[in-house]
């Protein structure tokens, strides 16, 4: 098969997954420390050729920013949890725990058997690069939560309980903000970098392939 051929038929996703973020504001704290929770789901791909791969990939990929679909997503979403205490006229957070919840969701091909081999070399790579991208989303928010708690539980004791929420909300919309920045960095790379990355991962499938066969 000829992969030149076989990648001009397939759609260059120049925007390989997207992050889906929320948060919740923070209210009562039950107990301490980062609480990362991890989940993967997966959508069906069906096709057996470069086309009909590039289709499917679009048609149930999950949504965001409008209607527009993607090969991949990491949803996340920030809660958390905050205590304050007051002592000598001042209030202070005398405890604080930001929850993260993560959801990757990844294509899974159905009609792999019976496929031509170069096109499942394709797939192996562009698969794998969607799954390294979204765990990677998912590696920037879960040190942006540790972050995130370690700046609340430091913040200085103000002079009321609702000045001290005041700036417990403030440093959280900062803390957000830079976040989503790093994220939106994170995809810039990537949008770059995107085709020469796929080509080089297929050309070492290839390699790792005709190894095994000898």
């Amino acid at each position: 098969m000829n992969f030149v051929s076989v990648w001009a038929s397939w759609r260059l996703i120049a925007f390989l997954g997207t992050v889906l973020c929320g948060f919740v504001a923070l209210a009562t704290l039950a107990k301490a420390d980062t609480s990362v929770r991890k989940s993967t789901v997966y959508f069906t791909v069906r096709g057996k050729t470069a086309s009909e791969l590039d289709s499917a990939l679009m048609r149930n990929g999950p949504q965001a920013g409008g209607m527009a679909r993607h090969p991949g997503a990491a949803q996340i979403k920030f809660a958390g949890d905050i205590k304050y205490s007051e002592s000598k006229g001042r209030c202070s957070v005398s405890a604080a725990r930001v929850n993260l919840n993560l959801k990757l969701i990844l294509p899974n091909w159905k009609d792999r058997g019976g496929a031509p081999r170069g096109l499942a070399v394709l797939w192996d790579s562009l698969a794998g690069d969607i799954k390294r991208h979204e765990e990677h989303h998912a590696e920037i928010a879960t040190r942006h939560a540790h972050q995130l708690e370690q700046a609340l539980r430091s913040l200085p004791p103000q002079k009321t309980c609702e000045a001290m929420q005041a700036l417990v909300s403030r440093t959280t919309d900062q803390q957000i903000a830079e976040h989503d920045e790093d994220q939106r960095r994170f995809d810039q790379i990537e949008m770059a970098n995107f085709e020469a990355r796929i080509m080089r991962l297929v050309k070492e499938r290839q390699a790792q392939m005709a190894n095994a066969a000898n």
